[in-house]
């Protein structure tokens, strides 16, 4: 009679203790968050290989050489012609200025130029130089923006002792996030933006699920990371977040003979 009483707790013991993995293995496969190798959070690995692994190969780039774009990169102005950019206003020929030097320059009240390809999430390089010659004050001196998806506005603007408000100087996300330091050049001398930008989400009622992203180098330093824009950067009024898709890159002509000037622009689809 002990001795069954001895089975019948082990059996019991046994019946427990694999009900109790069960639920620890559910609870790991339902509950816990995986992390990048594959593994559960607490799961210790027992051998080396159980953190290592093959796939996906991440493609090969080649990376560019003395200012020159990566391999995959598309290339959206090289200095000697405008054939990937179009009027905002009409959808014409892009009427800016080409200069000798590689560059071009806004032309005084032609407007905005955009590209004929529409985007989504991106990295973008690209180059601009204020006049040397100083003219206007505040929001009139060399003043343009570039727009992601044509809505999304990192400001470019001479603010070389010349206050402006915050939120809408050099490397802003326009009327939303001031930058975290200035980083600009003199006056004359060229800036670089390299731009990581992710797009929004839209459910099928046209309701954002994911707000947008972008982190902003402005000549090697950080000066927004990961922030998430709150909707389209408007002159007046509030942020809209209206559904959309893919949209054109966008360079402003600001009117008011700002004469900002671009080279090196290329880009990266993430999508």
């Amino acid at each position: 009679m002990r001795r069954a009483s001895v089975y019948l707790s082990l059996g019991l013991g046994l019946v427990v203790m694999a009900c109790g993995a069960q639920q620890s293995e559910e609870a790991s496969s339902s509950d816990a968050p995986s992390n990048p190798f594959g593994l559960f959070v607490g799961e210790e690995p027992t051998t080396p290989d159980k953190t290592e692994f093959y796939e996906p190969v991440p493609p090969k780039v080649r990376p560019g050489e003395m200012g020159l774009p990566p391999s995959d990169a598309i290339v959206l102005f090289d200095g000697s012609n405008l054939e990937q950019w179009k009027s905002s206003l009409n959808d014409g020929p892009a009427d800016w200025i080409l200069n000798d030097d590689g560059s071009m320059t806004v032309k005084d009240k032609s407007g905005n130029i955009e590209t004929k390809e529409h985007f989504g999430s991106i990295q973008l390089h690209l180059e601009w130089r204020s006049p040397s010659e100083i003219q206007g004050s505040n929001q009139s001196r060399g003043n343009s923006g570039v727009f992601l998806q044509g809505l999304y506005e990192v400001q470019v603007l001479d603010n070389n002792d010349n206050p402006t408000y915050v939120n809408g100087q050099v490397a802003s996300v326009y009327k939303q996030s001031v930058p975290l330091a200035m980083a600009s050049v003199p006056s004359g001398e060229w800036n670089s933006y390299d731009i990581i930008y992710h797009k929004p989400e839209f459910n099928e009622q046209g309701e954002k699920t994911k707000s947008a992203t972008v982190t902003v180098l402005h000549n090697g330093v950080l000066v927004q990371d990961h922030f998430e824009i709150l909707g389209t950067t408007e002159y007046i009024g509030w942020p809209k977040n209206n559904a959309h898709g893919d949209g054109p890159l966008i360079l402003q002509d600001h009117m008011d003979e700002s004469r900002v000037s671009y080279r090196n622009i290329w880009i990266r689809p993430l999508d």
